[in-house]
């Protein structure tokens, strides 16, 4: 169902802004870092586990009886994509070798009817209400490409928890882990705002990192490196944990640098 996708989209942006926004906060306020990341990693746990808890319920409820909308009827387009040629049929599929508009990207549109002569065809193309055709699609491609991101990542939140409670646990909770760890290593700036935008970037190339690792070309791959001595759905969350942990002590030894200094001013 589109909804119940549209809602494992909307789960998997929640969970990862409410991670950066939550972060943002405790490093501005200075909280004690193993505390604040233990607190926000079962919070976000809880939170992705019960939601997809409540959509995987929801998909045995019956939908609603509701009338579908007829095809075929007039003004039908007929295209393979938006940025493709398109047949405008307009009288509908009742008769699909009358009258017609030709729509082509970059080229006027060309009106076809078999009963009158072409030029006084195109004549009549002002007087005649035709259905929108798109051609071009105005999103940034950051954008756009964050959304299939996110997409993939939802689509995979949802695979590991048809796979089983172990499966969902071990995946999200290395992922959250690591998101968590980016929380105290990435305050390059004084300015609040900044380090907001640099953890964003960081999560963005984590989701990034995710959707890769998760095609099945590279788990072709990582199988045939790791030639059966370790599961392929254990390898990409051992390595968001290893990631973690490199992170968590980089920042450690990064305070304990910092400390160090201010103690000999």
């Amino acid at each position: 169902m589109l909804i119940i996708a549209a809602a494992h989209w909307a789960m998997s942006l929640s969970l990862f802004s409410s991670i950066l926004i939550t972060l943002n906060y405790i490093v501005r306020r200075k909280h004690f870092a193993p505390v604040s990341i233990a607190c926000v990693l079962v919070l976000s746990f809880l939170f992705s586990f019960g939601i997809s808890l409540l959509l995987d319920q929801w998909k045995s409820v019956p939908p609603a009886q509701i009338t579908g909308i007829k095809l075929g009827d007039k003004g039908l387009v007929l295209s393979v994509n938006r940025n493709a040629s398109a047949v405008v049929l307009l009288e509908g599929t009742a008769n699909p070798l009358g009258q017609r508009v030709m729509a082509i990207p970059d080229q006027p549109l060309v009106y076809h009817n078999p009963a009158i002569a072409p030029v006084r065809a195109n004549q009549a193309l002002s007087a005649i209400n035709l259905p929108p055709v798109p051609f071009t699609d105005d999103t940034p491609w950051f954008l756009r490409s964050l959304s299939i991101d996110i997409r993939l990542n939802a689509v995979m939140f949802q695979q590991k928890f048809s796979e089983g409670f172990f499966s969902y646990f071990l995946y999200s909770v290395s992922l959250i882990f690591l998101l968590c760890s980016l929380g105290y290593a990435i305050k390059f700036s004084v300015w609040p705002l900044a380090n907001l935008f640099i953890a964003a970037l960081a999560f963005r190339g984590i989701l990034t990192l995710g959707a890769f690792f998760n095609t099945p070309e590279m788990q072709e791959t990582i199988k045939s490196f790791l030639n059966n001595k370790l599961p392929v759905s254990l390898a990409l969350p051992m390595l968001f944990i290893s990631l973690g942990i490199l992170v968590c002590v980089y920042s450690l030894l990064a305070f304990a640098a910092k400390r160090r200094v201010d103690d000999e001013f």
